[in-house]
């Protein structure tokens, strides 16, 4: 297999998760670009879900088929074919991803067509310090954590707490390197106060690189 994923997943990424999709366009290095494109388009796939079936027995059937492919995809011998499955391989075996956080988003997804809470930590944090590690590589998990919890919080409605939290996720983020900043920035997206997005998306980089 090639190191670089397949380039078709960047418009479903674009179609399904358009805040992601756009601060991947700030990653200037084309391999690791992709190799995100490949973590967003696993998401995307786990997020329609709901949406193409109407039981939530049906629904987790289909998350059960996620998480026993999760075998092949850490014994670097995904399902052929599948290009998803082919592309997160490739990226988790590149960059040495862990399995626990993608192993507790589909069981959180489980949870939710049960009727179950939001887990944040499961959907938002745990990919976010994936996305985080694929750019700037492992040790940064702690830095994101109350961003990622900020984007869980403005994802679902909750926005008044994501206010509260966002100074100390921003302050938390100074740590990051530089290059880590497409994963993080979509932290600040669901803001109905802030900028629209592009320009949201410079002032976030403007924060992140004041090194002060």
């Amino acid at each position: 297999m090639s190191d670089s994923p397949a380039v078709d997943l960047d418009a479903q990424v674009r179609t399904h998760d358009p805040d992601r999709w756009l601060a991947s366009r700030f990653v200037s290095d084309e391999a690791r670009r992709a190799h995100l494109i490949a973590l967003y388009a696993f998401e995307s796939e786990l997020m329609v879900i709901p949406t193409r079936v109407t039981q939530p027995l049906l629904a987790e059937m289909r998350y059960r088929w996620w998480a026993d492919q999760m075998d092949g995809v850490f014994a670097n011998v995904p399902r052929i074919g599948h290009p998803v499955l082919e592309a997160l391989t490739r990226t988790v075996t590149r960059h040495d991803l862990p399995r626990a956080p993608l192993d507790a988003l589909i069981e959180a997804h489980i949870g939710r067509v049960h009727g179950e809470p939001h887990d944040l930590d499961a959907f938002y944090v745990g990919p976010m310090q994936a996305a985080v590690q694929i750019l700037a590589g492992p040790g940064h998990e702690a830095a994101v954590v109350e961003a990622g919890r900020v984007r869980g919080l403005s994802q679902t409605g909750r926005m008044d707490e994501a206010r509260a939290l966002r100074p100390a996720a921003n302050a938390a983020l100074k740590a990051l390197p530089t290059e880590a900043f497409p994963a993080v920035a979509p932290a600040a997206l669901r803001d109905p106060a802030a900028p629209e997005p592009v320009k949201r998306l410079r002032l976030v980089w403007a924060s992140l690189t004041a090194r002060v």
